[in-house]
């Protein structure tokens, strides 16, 4: 039974917090769900469709810093409400979007949905010991089902009542369960005074703070990267239709974030850093997959790096409570922005090359040899 010195769980509390990420994350991943159609609308070139792409995933990294740190001083419960009431305007905003600066606006604060990470990690960790951090932390990961919610929605949504609805669905959602949250979420009770800013900022200086951010900069932002890239990739390189795009974007995100409550299962057991060593080398080969023009080629390399970063998301965040266990809430805002930007780098890089070469070839390797420098850290790591 919990105890107000140590609780062992709170399975209301997650499952409140892991359905608000998945709707944040759906409000975020409808950008990037209603991109083919967005793009015939507004006569995108491929340079602007990566920028609007990437914008949502700018302030939806670097604002999870703040957000953790925040949420390390102040409880989850209240900024977590603050930030589903920032994601739902713009979503609503989306709907009437009809110009490329206005998409950019628009999107560059729907990233705030993205930026809810940081807050529920810390929110959540409060409520589990040690010992099952990695499953729950795992579990409330899986929210990235948010992202498979509106790659598979929004399109049906948009042809069936209006592209306006493939953004107000997920936003009037999360509006509901914006009221449930404030009804039925409280705080963990804390287990030490709250901490002051320079405390607050004390592990950010640690190198291994920085190790973690590079893996997540991989397994996250190469989730985040695929997610939102997918239905353009889909659309542009084999011609499919949005909705049949967005079915086969829904399964990636389905299969990525079935396995990162594995992921984190399998670290509490056996350890973070074992299963990320199978992870990484697993990366680079399904990156070459995916080099490869041919559906049935890139369909095994999404497949199965949807499953290798999936398990690397779930045993990255065993380590952080495992490094940091006083700091999670400003270590996850540092991790997570780093794997935020890993999907915002990568849609800007893929652009270019698919405009100036025709494909999309030499940017998959380009992820692949990454994989092995992460590969490579974590080897040495003891």
């Amino acid at each position: 039974m919990a105890t107000a010195e140590q609780p062992q769980g709170n399975t209301l509390q997650l499952a409140l917090a892991t359905g608000a990420f998945a709707l944040c994350f759906a409000v975020f991943g409808s950008v990037s769900a209603m991109m083919p159609i967005l793009k015939e609308r507004l006569d995108l070139n491929p340079v602007q469709v990566s920028i609007a792409i990437a914008t949502p995933v700018l302030l939806g990294s670097l604002g999870r810093i703040p957000l953790g740190m925040l949420t390390d001083r102040y409880g989850g419960r209240i900024i977590f409400a603050f930030v589903c009431a920032a994601s739902i305007v713009p979503a609503l905003l989306m709907g009437w979007v009809s110009s490329y600066a206005q998409l950019i606006a628009c999107g560059f604060f729907i990233g705030a949905a993205l930026a809810s990470f940081s807050v529920g990690v810390g929110f959540v960790n409060g409520w589990y010991p040690p010992a099952r951090q990695g499953t729950a932390l795992g579990v409330y990961g899986a929210g990235n089902i948010g992202q498979s919610l509106a790659a598979f929605g929004s399109p049906l949504l948009a042809a069936g009542l209006g592209l306006a609805w493939g953004f107000w669905a997920f936003g009037a959602a999360l509006v509901v369960w914006l009221g449930l949250w404030m009804l039925l979420a409280r705080d963990a009770p804390r287990r030490a005074p709250a901490r002051s800013f320079a405390e607050t900022m004390q592990p950010l200086r640690d190198r291994m703070s920085w190790v973690l951010s590079l893996y997540y900069f991989l397994t996250f932002g190469g989730f985040v990267a695929m997610s939102i890239y997918l239905p353009t990739f889909l659309t542009e390189m084999f011609q499919l239709t949005p909705s049949d795009a967005g079915r086969r974007t829904a399964g990636f995100v389905v299969l990525a974030t079935l396995v990162r409550p594995v992921g984190g299962w399998l670290a509490d057991r056996i350890g973070g850093r074992k299963i990320l060593l199978w992870v990484f080398p697993a990366t680079a080969v399904m990156s070459v997959f995916l080099a490869c023009p041919s559906i049935i080629t890139f369909t095994i390399g999404a497949l199965g790096m949807a499953a290798a970063i999936g398990l690397g998301n779930g045993a990255v965040f065993k380590l952080v409570p495992q490094y940091f266990p006083g700091s999670v809430g400003a270590v996850t805002g540092l991790v997570g922005a780093a794997g935020g930007l890993g999907g915002y780098f990568p849609p800007l890089v893929l652009g270019a090359i698919r405009q100036s070469t025709g494909t999309y070839t030499i940017g998959f390797l380009l992820l692949g040899a990454f994989a092995l420098v992460c590969w490579g850290v974590c080897t040495k790591r003891e």
